[in-house]
């Protein structure tokens, strides 16, 4: 990583490159765990993690809840001008992606550059950002993750972007996609992702949910051969939720984009970027939307956060707990890795916390968090009896009979003609607890 970019200003003063310090080292600043260059089996941990910070609420996001106004103050909002603003806002993203250490960021289109109702000004300001964000990606080497567009902000959104009931309201949602499309193609980003904000209903008594769907697939279907057609060969990511904050939403989790996708015809240009604290909202873990995203060969990328458990809704926390990370990165091992997509930290500082440090305060800890996870992991699959654990379970379906089942050989009578021949079968235990002590085992290693 070349020597961190600094524009006009320096915004995050007294605050040097962050330094690998290793475990035993008490300073706040340092990573303990996430050495970049370390081998973990064939590749380093920065190829094996990619990380990528968020534009949205790392520099965009003030604190504020539905109870109370915002409580950070950042520096390049002195800025009066929205353009001049947007300008020092991309110089401390890009101080901090390099201080930090990442190779990646994501950002919306009207995180990096002022929105505005005029279809043409909205363009221009996007374009001007784009060509400084190019500019300051060549200077750092920091590359873009994915680029997205925003389609659940402004109040045109209420009932819906793709899926809205209003054909004036998916047209503008047209220029957005199409922009942002255009903008992550010249920054080079590696995928472009869809998070359906608000595509789903509040209530079904207005809504004729059949016909949003198609209208849903429609429009993907329109953006993917828009993006092929300008040299995109990325992959297309969807990101589950849900609810929150329509009542419902059409990306539920995992397995039901998973299903859309497959029903559409999209899965081959179509992926899943799945955040951590959606999953247990829809009641499931994050390592189980993972899994059955992978399960589909769907598992794109990863958007690392946690949620509150005592909390109902999208806290938005950075990720702290080690059996969540050990539980993603065994998936995402199994299935060779997640590239093009990556780690994005779409997590937010609390709003109790106003420091400047703050902010890599709360990214050294999700970063150490993920790399624990890798080496656990890693040593779980490969140092362990882990795996042949697993595959012991399943032995019956090896050979014989159990394999002429999965090789659908055997009929239904003949299930029952060896059922009478076996008798009753043995109770076998499915051993979780030896499962969990191992987990604790390597992770106190």
């Amino acid at each position: 990583m070349s020597t961190p970019f600094i524009g006009k200003r320096e915004y995050f003063p007294g605050i040097g490159s962050i330094p690998f310090e290793g475990r035993q080292s008490d300073n706040p600043l340092a990573f303990k765990f996430y050495d970049a260059n370390k081998k973990i089996g064939d590749k380093t941990m920065a190829e094996h993690l990619r990380f990528a910070v968020c534009y949205w609420h790392s520099f965009c996001n003030m604190g504020h809840d539905p109870f109370g106004p915002g409580t950070r103050h950042y520096p390049w909002d002195v800025e009066t001008a929205p353009l001049a603003r947007a300008e020092a806002k991309l110089d401390a993203a890009f101080e901090f992606f390099t201080k930090l250490g990442v190779p990646y960021y994501c950002f919306h289109d009207i995180d990096m550059a002022p929105d505005a109702d005029d279809v043409g000004e909205y363009e221009k300001n996007l374009k001007h950002m784009v060509a400084l964000a190019k500019e300051r990606q060549s200077a750092t080497g920091v590359k873009l993750l994915w680029g997205t567009a925003n389609l659940f902000s402004h109040p045109r959104y209420m009932n819906g972007a793709a899926t809205n009931p209003d054909f004036a309201v998916v047209s503008r949602a047209a220029v957005q996609i199409k922009a942002a499309l255009d903008a992550t193609v010249e920054l080079g980003g590696s995928n472009y992702v869809f998070w359906g904000g608000r595509e789903g209903y509040a209530s079904l008594h207005n809504t004729n949910m059949k016909r949003e769907l198609e209208h849903f697939a429609r429009f993907l279907t329109m953006a993917r051969d828009y993006g092929r057609s300008i040299g995109f060969k990325g992959n297309f990511l969807i990101e589950p939720k849900p609810m929150e904050p329509m009542n419902h939403q059409y990306d539920f989790d995992s397995a039901t984009v998973a299903g859309f996708l497959q029903q559409h015809g999209l899965e081959k240009d179509f992926k899943l970027n799945i955040e951590a604290n959606h999953a247990t909202l829809a009641g499931h873990t994050f390592e189980h939307d993972l899994q059955v995203a992978s399960n589909h060969g769907l598992l794109g990328s990863i958007d690392a956060n946690r949620g509150n458990a005592q909390n109902g809704w999208d806290t938005d926390q950075f990720p702290s707990d080690l059996y969540d990370t050990v539980g993603a990165m065994l998936v995402v091992l199994r299935q060779g890795g997640l590239a093009p997509g990556g780690l994005n930290f779409d997590a937010k500082v609390r709003r109790e916390s106003t420091d400047a440090d703050d902010l890599f305060l709360a990214h050294i800890g999700g970063m150490d968090s993920f790399a624990r996870g890798l080496e656990v992991a890693h040593s779980l699959l490969t140092a362990s009896p882990w795996e042949q654990w697993r595959a012991d379970r399943y032995a019956s379906f090896d050979n014989g009979p159990g394999r002429d089942f999965e090789l659908a050989k055997l009929s239904l009578d003949d299930l029952r003609a060896l059922a009478v021949k076996n008798g009753e079968p043995t109770q076998r235990s499915g051993k979780q607890e030896r499962y969990e002590n191992l987990i604790n085992l390597h992770l106190s290693r």
